[in-house]
């Protein structure tokens, strides 16, 4: 899993996931692809740094009062 700690402290840690834990998330939550999840782009600044490839699956973890909270992302153009 390809990490990136971000630049600024109000930008939440995004991370790319490999094809395994991928495939996994999309099992746990019953998505016959991609397609489902929400998108990102590929040139967003948060993600810039960790070579990322259309079709890619983004986890973005958020800290708040609540604790931590895991969201997905898939990376279009």
């Amino acid at each position: 899993m390809a990490q990136q700690e971000p630049k600024n402290f109000l930008i939440p840690k995004h991370t790319k996931l490999t094809s395994d834990e991928a495939q996994a998330l999309l099992e746990k939550y019953n998505l016959e692809g991609v397609h489902k999840l929400p998108k990102i782009k590929v040139k967003d600044q948060a993600i810039l740094d960790l070579e990322v490839e259309i079709g890619d699956i983004i986890e973005i973890t958020r800290h708040s009062f609540a604790g931590e909270t895991k969201y997905y992302r898939v990376v279009v153009e």
